[in-house]
């Protein structure tokens, strides 16, 4: 298992309080495997620490507030290139296949194309095959980022560690094609509103882990 996959699965995932709790662990596992260059490892022991520092429920309403509250920056990937058509319900299908054919089950409340869990998955290839899918996300991961130091967000940390993981740099061009797409987004409440009353797509008999489980299996 490489842990740096599932160490920036944990950082951009909802910040529960063993996260912050087992900061320390994680930053040591961090320097622990040098998959990521120098710089970006640093970067990333440095937002480890921080976050290792904050009140738990200042960390979860600034967590909500920037991502659950801007689909803009929605972490679920193929939201931003496919929109709501019925080309991303069969491009989730797709995926979820790809994590059955790995033996990765994933919860049924969640969608396959949500960030955190597709880093969880690529913990567990081989690291070229885990570049190589990676690339595929690449062009959303650096547009993701791009909004995020615009904002001047820490998460910008960890997004930029996930797009150094992959195999190619992303097309200035695709990532320009999803910047417009981020920026024509509605953020209002009210659109929010009735993007939670939206049933979510489950796939059956999937279970998986939580974010608590994701920062708890990089000690190991």
């Amino acid at each position: 298992m490489m842990k740096t996959y599932k160490i920036l699965s944990a950082l951009l995932a909802y910040p529960e309080p063993d996260l912050l709790e087992n900061a320390g662990a994680l930053a040591a596992a961090l320097a622990g495997e040098t998959l990521l260059p120098a710089v970006h490892r640093d970067a990333v022991a440095g937002f480890i620490g921080d976050l290792g520092r904050q009140d738990v429920l200042d960390a979860q309403e600034a967590y909500v507030a920037l991502f659950d509250r801007n689909r803009s920056l929605s972490l679920h990937l193929y939201e931003h290139v496919l929109g709501e058509s019925r080309d991303r319900g069969q491009a989730m299908v797709e995926l979820a296949r790809l994590y059955q054919q790995h033996g990765y089950d994933v919860s049924a409340a969640e969608l396959p194309d949500y960030l955190p869990l597709f880093l969880e998955f690529l913990s567990l290839l081989p690291a070229g095959e885990a570049a190589e899918l990676l690339s595929r996300a690449v062009h959303v991961v650096a547009a993701l980022k791009e909004k995020l130091d615009e904002r001047g967000s820490p998460y910008a940390v960890p997004m930029a560690a996930v797009e150094a993981l992959a195999a190619s740099r992303a097309d200035a061009g695709e990532v320009a094609a999803v910047r417009e797409t981020l920026t024509g987004r509605d953020d209002s409440l009210e659109q929010l509103d009735r993007q939670w009353e939206e049933e979510a797509v489950r796939f059956a008999g999937a279970t998986g882990p939580d974010a608590a489980s994701l920062a708890a299996g990089c000690g190991r």
